[in-house]
């Protein structure tokens, strides 16, 4: 088995059902199998499945498991030797999975590569090529910088706006809503810290596969995915708000905060707690349309 696409889906049927559609309609010469973990959905996606797609294996999660304790179960049973991340509000390119296995083969010390997502209105979705969220990486992010000064290396390091998008690039980490993932790379750094429910799990994933064990991380352009993003998690802005914030804090606290001295990260807390209450504060004043994820 060349490769093993894994789906976590929460109530998105119809963006499933166009997800799988695409997958499926993939051309080149490859074998692979799709798994879709089930997180419980309310809205006919398991049936749907069955019905539409009886190739695909199916796990179905009793619970809502998260993103990467879900995906932990797909992982566990996947037999390929390249593994797909991909997140139901995606659509492929018929060449998507030809063009990112034949990058991998070609880049033997490559653990992880990520294609050039765009969204709906065919804009870069900014989170698909980032740098580890260091506090002096934040830091510039939350006073402006980064788009104050948009073409700098050391401002602009969050989501690596100053590299050409067209442009192939070694990076610190790719979005889990497409991530091809080498199996040898995963072996050596290990599935999901399932302690991150939601959000910045796949940065800690990129950040032991490249800086713990060696491997590259890639942002490969030459193959482009549609991503019509925040489809599940808007509905539950409040909740995934504060499992964004979480997150960061226990990233630091993960990677950072024992070569950190200690007031420094006691104001990393505090100033996340407030960036926590300050968001769901300004989404409870947007308009439902408006509301997302963080500030």
């Amino acid at each position: 088995m060349d490769l093993s696409v894994v789906i976590v889906n929460y109530n998105t049927c119809d963006l499933l059902r166009n997800c799988l559609s695409s997958l499926y309609a993939s051309k080149g010469d490859l074998s692979f199998e799709a798994i879709v973990v089930d997180n419980d959905s309310s809205d006919g996606s398991v049936r749907m499945l069955q019905q539409e797609f009886p190739q695909v294996q199916s796990i179905r999660s009793p619970r809502n498991l998260g993103f990467g304790s879900a995906n932990n179960l797909g992982l566990q049973v996947a037999k390929g030797s390249f593994l797909l991340l991909l997140n139901p509000d995606t659509v492929l390119p018929p060449t998507a999975l030809q063009g990112m296995l034949g990058f991998m083969l070609l880049h033997s010390e490559a653990g992880v590569v990520g294609p050039k997502l765009v969204l709906a209105d065919g804009s870069l979705d900014l989170a698909c090529r980032r740098s580890f969220p260091t506090l002096e990486v934040a830091l510039y992010r939350l006073l402006g910088l980064s788009k104050r000064y948009p073409h700098s290396p050391r401002f602009n390091r969050y989501n690596l706006g100053y590299l050409d998008p067209d442009l192939v690039s070694e990076v610190d980490s790719v979005v889990g809503a497409c991530m091809l993932i080498r199996k040898e790379a995963l072996e050596n750094a290990g599935l999901f810290d399932e302690r991150f429910y939601m959000y910045a799990e796949d940065i800690d994933l990129c950040y032991r596969i490249k800086v713990d064990h060696g491997w590259k991380v890639y942002y490969n352009p030459q193959v482009v995915v549609t991503h019509f993003k925040s489809q599940a998690t808007t509905k539950r802005w409040i909740p995934m708000t504060i499992q964004f914030y979480r997150a960061m804090w226990l990233f630091h606290q993960k990677h950072y905060a024992r070569h950190t001295f200690f007031l420094l990260n006691w104001a990393t807390a505090v100033g996340l707690a407030g960036l926590c209450a300050m968001a769901l504060l300004i989404n409870a004043l947007r308009p439902a349309s408006k509301r997302k994820v963080g500030i």
